[in-house]
């Protein structure tokens, strides 16, 4: 069924309102019915309307960037850049937090012992290696050969040995 009010897009939202015992009906798209709801708000007296279907009663947030709404997210899940994040962090924190378990980003590098990650952590150690040595700083460098021995010695099962 089209919408009501603009005849384009498929009706999502049916409004049903009694007034002194005559039914006035809408079935409205979603576009429609954000742009009336104050009108269809104010026809009923009644702030409990808004609340039913999630629509928050005062001006809904927007990205300055992109121009998605927090009600596009809970509708699609997508947001539309990465200026989203910020803009919406109060309402994102406590799905993320629901989802993920926690809200701080640490990465699968500091925490991977998989070959594959004691690898990546064995070329950044060499790379500062390198650099203290010719910085001269011979006591990192000690700290860090140490630490170039222990990956080798979990990876290959012994020592780098002298050439």
């Amino acid at each position: 069924m089209l919408c009501q009010h603009c005849k384009k897009n498929a009706a999502t939202v049916s409004y049903v309102e009694i007034i002194n015992g005559e039914k006035f009906e809408s079935r409205l798209c979603d576009s429609c019915y954000n742009e009336l709801l104050g009108e269809l708000g104010s026809k009923a007296n009644n702030d409990l309307w808004a609340g039913l279907f999630g629509e928050p009663s005062v001006k809904e947030k927007k990205c300055s960037v992109c121009g998605t709404r927090y009600s596009d997210y809970e509708r699609t899940g997508l947001l539309g850049c990465p200026n989203c994040y910020d803009m919406f962090r109060e309402e994102l924190l406590p799905s993320i937090r629901r989802i993920q378990g926690k809200v701080d980003h640490v990465g699968k590098a500091a925490q991977n012992n998989d070959e594959l990650g004691l690898h990546r952590r064995l070329k950044s150690l060499q790379e500062q290696l390198e650099q203290a040595l010719k910085e001269r700083r011979y006591a990192d460098a000690g700290k860090l050969n140490s630490q170039i021995l222990l990956i080798n010695k979990t990876l290959y099962g012994g020592g780098e040995e002298d050439e």
